[in-house]
């Protein structure tokens, strides 16, 4: 096994030493007892990434397992302006992100009931699952290519979007450089799902504050302990999953002109400053654009259900929201005076308090970040620490999964996913959805503690899951 070769670096710390083709080490994140869980694969994926043109960090964290060219919960960085930029880095669901919204109402005030009415009313307008178009019909025509260049700010016209909502929302919503021009005319057929929450793992969730652990930041965040909240989780859907497919392939055939070749065809890249690699930054931005976009109309249309149920305004509710964070993205960073290309899959960003890169409103906090466990396990509020730098401002973006989807398909059975979900109340498609069955995935808890332990990120909040819809 691959994870034999590594070498123990201190607490929860791993390395693989160079050898080969490898520009650098491979770095992992781990408790020393799940070191001899993670497979082969996922290890191999952060080999060649290694070996890639230009880098200077490759690491994988808590949540890491196997996925398309890099594994999620993985992390590499090239450096500019040498270096490449790979789409299979960056991901299939590109600018894949959690949001959370804040409420003034209290849980142990609310009946099973009224949540349940909630959830349905949600799900009426939300719709979940593969390939779902959205009912809002006005997201069509001049407001893609609006969307795409400006990301939920081209929202404000259809009042989708408070004014408040901007600054709490990573790259105030818009990710620079997005162009329509550079996205296939596929990709164009699969923009009709905004306001679609797609499937897998991704989800609604009404959610109890049930841990406050840092009471100043959660005054500033707007949290407090038993109060409702709303989780959601999703991305670019097709649109973004298209874009990473196209560029795959064309990195594929362009990275020999640029004397670059690796085995792992997951990993294809090119020079960022060439041709390629422009107009996939381009391509790329608007996908995160659009993702931006998608969780800005479900936001709209969160509120307008719980208006309908409630009968009072969202902003008398406190609807507000908290924060929005990516994964899935490759951004120009500076780290340690060099200028860096760092792709996260999987993972996202934990500025720690007074790094540049915050909104004001969160400068002296560091802003939030959301790390959701499985449909039936906690979520946590956390913020980044100073020390995190040694991940380049990186941790988990959830908690990873054990079981593919198919081993859980096979190993759990309708029972164990109902008792797992006990007390929740749930989608008609979460009771069917095995391969998200809390049994699927790393212990949250544990997983969260891995950084914690290590000084990377400390806790505001731990939230509890009372109701949920999946895809």
């Amino acid at each position: 096994m691959l994870a034999s070769q590594f070498v123990n670096r201190g607490r929860n710390r791993w390395e693989y030493p160079r050898e080969g083709r490898m520009q650098v080490p491979v770095r992992l994140y781990l408790p020393d007892h799940w070191l001899e869980t993670v497979d082969d694969e996922s290890i191999q994926q952060l080999l060649d990434a290694a070996e890639l043109a230009g880098t200077t960090e490759v690491f994988g964290l808590p949540d890491i397992h196997s996925g398309y060219g890099l594994p999620i919960g993985g992390v590499l960085a090239t450096e500019a302006p040498l270096g490449v930029i790979s789409a299979g880095a960056v991901g299939m669901d590109i600018n894949c992100g959690v949001r959370l919204l804040r409420s003034n109402m209290v849980v142990s005030e609310l009946n099973k009931e009224s949540l349940r009415t909630i959830l349905g009313t949600i799900e009426q307008r939300i719709p979940a699952g593969i390939g779902k178009d959205t009912i809002h019909k006005e997201l069509q025509g001049k407001i893609a290519k609006n969307v795409v260049e400006q990301g939920v700010q081209a929202l404000s016209e259809l009042d989708m979007l408070w004014d408040f909502d901007l600054p709490r929302i990573e790259d105030q919503g818009c990710f620079p450089g997005g162009s329509l021009d550079a996205v296939s005319k596929k990709a164009k057929e699969r923009f009709n799902q905004l306001g679609t929450i797609g499937g897998g793992n991704h989800f609604i969730e009404l959610q109890e504050v049930v841990e406050v652990h840092d009471t100043k930041a959660a005054d500033v965040f707007g949290l407090f302990l038993g109060q409702l909240v709303v989780m959601l989780h999703s991305g670019s859907r097709g649109f973004g999953q298209q874009v990473c497919t196209d560029y795959s392939r064309l990195m594929l055939e362009a990275q020999k002109k640029y004397g670059l070749e690796i085995g792992n065809k997951g990993l294809a890249a090119v020079p960022l400053f060439s041709e390629e690699g422009q107009r996939y930054w381009q391509a790329m931005a608007a996908a995160a654009n659009y993702a931006y976009a998608n969780r800005q109309v479900m936001t709209y249309d969160i509120r307008t259900s719980i208006e309908q149920v409630m009968g009072k305004s969202a902003k008398e509710l406190g609807l507000s929201l908290v924060f929005d964070v990516a994964h899935n993205l490759a951004r120009m960073e500076e780290h340690e005076g060099k200028e860096l290309i760092v792709h996260r899959k999987g993972s996202i960003r934990a500025l720690p308090p007074e790094h540049q890169s915050n909104p004001d409103i969160y400068r002296k906090t560091g802003h939030p970040v959301f790390v959701p466990g499985s449909m039936g396990t906690s979520s946590y509020v956390l913020t980044g620490l100073p020390s995190n730098k040694e991940t380049l401002h990186s941790i988990n973006h959830g908690a990873g999964r054990i079981m593919s989807r198919t081993q859980a398909r096979k190993g759990i059975s309708s029972k164990q996913l109902k008792d797992s979900m006990k007390g929740i109340v749930s989608s008609k498609h979460a009771l069917k959805s095995l391969d998200e069955a809390p049994a699927a995935y790393k212990d949250i808890d544990a997983v969260i503690e891995t950084l914690v332990e290590i000084g990377f990120t400390r806790h505001v909040a731990k939230l509890r899951p009372i109701g949920v819809i999946k895809g």
